[in-house]
């Protein structure tokens, strides 16, 4: 950040009176800009023991597999951009049920909530974002071609709780270090 959106005055990084870490604070109106995870919302979408999958259309990953998740709007509430990213995506109707993951990304200071749903109409397409959707058994998902660590994530605790038949709630820290990538997982409730 180099100018206030407030003011359009340059802006300098320093650690404002009273906080812990360095803010762009701007030296003519003192406005403090925060900058603060952004929150993705998806969701694991099952019909007839089938999960719903999309392959991307856009950058990141494009060409890669992945669940209907994106970021979340101002005046939508999670399970609503939960629903509203499985349209967009793959022209589904869902109905979102319990929070099944969330995923602290740490390197793009992203946090990934992911429910569990079902399809409220067995119709589904393609989305923009989208160039292909499919239900894919579990012995059928393209495991090496899922396009994110949230994603696989998500994807390997549904499988598992509904195999154990249970809904528990999972979470899981990926953060970057010296090239190398740390899972952390928390523990599930």
């Amino acid at each position: 950040m180099k100018f206030c959106s407030n003011c359009a005055q340059p802006v300098s990084l320093t650690i404002p009176a009273g906080d812990h870490l360095p803010r762009y604070v701007c030296g003519s109106c003192g406005t403090i800009h925060y900058q603060n995870p952004r929150i993705i919302a998806g969701c694991v979408i099952e019909h007839e023991g089938k999960i719903l999958l999309c392959k991307r259309a856009i950058e990141p990953r494009l060409g890669f597999w992945t669940i209907p998740a994106g970021f979340m709007e101002n005046g939508e509430s999670v399970q609503q951009a939960a629903a509203r990213e499985a349209m967009e995506e793959a022209l589904a109707h869902v109905r979102i049920g319990s929070l099944l993951a969330i995923v602290n990304v740490m390197r793009v200071h992203q946090v990934h909530i992911m429910f569990r749903a079902t399809l409220t109409d067995p119709a589904f397409g393609i989305g923009p974002e989208s160039l292909e959707s499919g239900l894919y058994a579990e012995e059928d998902i393209p495991w090496p071609e899922i396009a994110f660590l949230s994603t696989e994530f998500a994807l390997r605790r549904y499988l598992d709780d509904r195999r154990l038949g249970r809904e528990k709630l999972h979470f899981r820290d990926i953060d970057w270090r010296d090239g190398q990538v740390i899972m952390t997982d928390g523990h599930s409730q």
